[in-house]
């Protein structure tokens, strides 16, 4: 036990839950040392049958629990900048879910604060960067063989939102991962964003804007149309398709099970994100750990969460006005390079 990396994990939900689990069954390396949540018995439910773990109310309570030497945030990203200073605080390696700090302000205040420190502790949970299909196009992107890329089309779809989820969420919470996806297969800043709104979805809440259409223009003139629709009610998909001056690619065409009987054919449509993505948050979490256990913190960082959320406000406010805003990012400090 001594040899593994302790890991406290802030939030016990759905997502926490999750890497608790992964942590224990899937990571090498590492253990979970620590939990907390507001809910104790949802808690106390995530870590049963594991061993010497402290549950806790309070996250800086897990912060200094015997055997911890780095941080899981899976919280509700409103909890995010707290949590995050608390481990700069204590020198300890954090992984922290997305959105990294839901507003700009919280999120520089996190930059500044590594910044000051002199070296890299987060690391923020983009996982799309993990994906095998997003990795390829990736490279092939990289590699130049077709030529240079014009526009991005994206396709984001849930079966449904959860309660509360609110017509800014579209954007601050699902296309966050749009966001940071075009940001790292182009290698540019998002410069505007223009969010547009087709007639709801009779499948949505009352209230709820959706789905939309979130138009992204980047520093070196490529365009990113984001469709995301969070009540479509039939699947899960995440799509992607790179239109570039040579060729085309798309990722995101299930490749699952096809049953045909009965003079059909029946395609299986993931339902969550977790099912989806569930290699890309196992890599990511042992590329975490592998990393912390030498001392180093790759990946996505503090810098991506910043710009990710500087973008999103952008588009949120687009949605409010209807029209173009543009992206405005703060000086990038000389820790995380260009």
């Amino acid at each position: 036990m001594a040899d593994l990396l302790g890991v406290a994990v802030l939030g016990a939900g759905h997502m926490g839950a999750d890497h608790i689990r992964r942590l224990d069954q899937v990571v090498s390396g590492a253990r979970v040392a620590a939990v907390a949540d507001p809910d104790v018995e949802r808690a106390k439910d995530a870590v049963a049958g594991l061993a010497g773990v402290t549950v806790h109310t309070d996250p800086e309570a897990a912060l200094d629990a015997p055997g911890v030497s780095a941080v899981l945030v899976a919280s509700p990203g409103p909890a995010h900048e707290e949590a995050l200073l608390a481990a700069f605080a204590r020198g300890l390696p954090v992984l922290c879910e997305k959105p990294m700090v839901p507003d700009s302000a919280g999120a520089l205040r996190v930059v500044e604060a590594e910044a000051r420190l002199g070296r890299r502790l987060a690391q923020i949970g983009f996982m799309r960067r993990y994906d095998s299909e997003y990795r390829r196009l990736k490279s092939l992107l990289d590699e130049g063989s077709l030529g240079r890329p014009l526009m991005l089309h994206c396709t984001h779809r849930n079966v449904s939102s959860p309660a509360g989820f609110t017509s800014a969420m579209l954007v601050d919470s699902s296309v966050s991962h749009e966001i940071d996806a075009a940001r790292w297969l182009l290698g540019q800043e998002l410069t505007a964003v223009t969010v547009l709104r087709p007639a709801s979805s009779s499948g949505a809440p009352e209230g709820l804007a959706d789905p939309q259409f979130v138009l992204l223009e980047s520093e070196g003139g490529v365009l990113v149309d984001v469709e995301v629709f969070v009540n479509c009610g039939f699947g899960y998909q995440v799509r992607c398709e790179a239109v570039c001056e040579a060729g085309s690619a798309r990722i995101g065409d299930e490749h699952t099970m096809v049953v045909t009987a009965r003079g059909s054919a029946a395609e299986e449509v993931a339902q969550d994100y977790l099912v989806r993505f569930a290699g890309a948050y196992d890599r990511e979490v042992r590329a975490w750990v592998d990393a912390t256990r030498r001392g180093e913190v790759t990946g996505p960082g503090a810098w991506d969460g910043y710009a990710a959320s500087v973008v999103a406000e952008a588009g949120v406010g687009s949605l409010e006005t209807g029209g173009r805003v543009r992206v405005e990012l703060a000086p990038r400090p000389a820790l995380y390079g260009r």
